[in-house]
């Protein structure tokens, strides 16, 4: 069985793109499927067209839609994490800078689960 993955990135660089300080103004999420030994079937660079760039709605509404098992980011606002944890789509906070090195991290089992949102997230 294969897992889906969004990470928030700032370009469209595929295994090197650079993971995006802010989750919800990422220019782009990397959706990554995994094999059930960890290796990549499939990567997606999927702009993000939610109202922060003059689309239509937010985040984590845009990540909901590519169905995800999982979002690896370095933090989200409340709202965001709230409406994950709802939909039983796991949370994971990493450190690392790019998407490969997230992967090896996820594949390692050496994420943690994201579980306070951040406080400095701004709302409109």
């Amino acid at each position: 069985m294969s897992v889906r993955i969004v990470i928030p990135v700032e370009d469209t660089n595929g295994l090197d793109a650079r993971l995006s300080q802010h989750f919800g103004r990422a220019p782009y999420f990397a959706v990554v499927e995994l094999d059930e030994n960890g290796n990549v079937l499939n990567l997606q660079m999927v702009p993000n067209e939610s109202e922060h760039f003059g689309g239509m709605g937010r985040p984590p509404e845009i990540i909901m839609s590519l169905r995800p098992n999982a979002v690896i980011t370095y933090g989200m606002g409340f709202r965001a994490l709230n409406m994950f944890q709802s939909a039983n789509v796991a949370v994971l906070q990493t450190s690392k800078d790019f998407v490969k090195d997230v992967i090896e991290a996820y594949n390692k089992d050496e994420l943690v689960e994201l579980t306070e949102g951040c406080h400095h997230a701004r709302h409109r």
